[in-house]
């Protein structure tokens, strides 16, 4: 039988967006512009080193710890040059600004194949439609300059709501918006734990993006799985 949905609500990072290159490869091309040579391997390891330890130490972008996330993101930058043996602050400080600002624009993320036409389709086709993100407040900036916002009754990132994915509360918050009940709604994501798992934990539906090649998860079922965003009307509709 039809799936009698009202709202999908989606995942943006590898689900809709993804990064042009790895963050490696932007890092050292931004050291290459202030004359700093750094391998983009090294940049890319000390990144998720970096990365890794302040999302332990201050999770969900510092919120609720009197930090602001580009103060967050900017000392992640930092830190990642740091460990790949550069110390010079002046340096630091303006390959960060100039990083966290790079990451808000069209010119760090591209489009997955198959989002933009998937999701005009689930417009044309009457579905309420939202975002829920662990992502920080640029999201609805990347969003814009990606053409993707338009497609969205509202953005919930981690940051704004306070909770992160697979936190129940951010699914609970995304329905309220939504106006209907879990059975009524269905999440988009490609990470099984907080995104399919956390999305069914609260009585919602769940399709699992898994490009070919990437194995199966057990316990999810075939017509759960998402080869590519285009398959996901069929899996609504049949």
């Amino acid at each position: 039988a039809m799936l009698r949905l009202r709202l999908l609500t989606w995942d943006v990072k590898d689900t809709l967006l993804r990064l042009r290159q790895p963050v490696g490869e932007s890092y050292a091309a931004e050291a290459r512009a202030h004359g700093v040579r750094v391998q983009p391997e090294a940049l890319g390891q000390s990144f998720r080193e970096a990365y890794g330890a302040q999302s332990q130490r201050f999770p969900n972008y510092g919120r609720g710890r009197g930090l602001s996330s580009q103060q967050w993101w900017v000392d992640v930058v930092k830190q990642t040059f740091r460990l790949s043996g550069v110390h010079e602050d002046g340096v630091l400080t303006l390959m960060a600004e100039n990083l966290y600002h790079d990451f808000c624009s069209a010119r760090n993320w591209e489009v997955l194949p198959g989002a933009g036409e998937t999701l005009s389709r689930c417009c044309q086709r009457s579905f309420r439609m939202g975002v829920v993100s662990n992502f920080d407040n640029r999201l609805e900036n990347v969003l814009s300059q990606c053409n993707l916002r338009h497609h969205f009754e509202f953005v919930l990132t981690s940051e704004d709501v306070g909770f992160a994915k697979p936190d129940r509360r951010i699914f609970e918050e995304a329905l309220r918006l939504g106006g209907v009940p879990p059975e009524q709604a269905a999440h988009v994501g490609d990470d099984y734990a907080r995104d399919y798992r956390a999305a069914r934990a609260v009585g919602m539906h769940g399709f699992l993006l898994r490009a070919a090649g990437q194995g199966k998860e057990p316990g999810v079922p075939p017509e759960h799985i998402l080869p590519t965003l285009s398959h996901l009307l069929a899996l609504i509709e049949k």
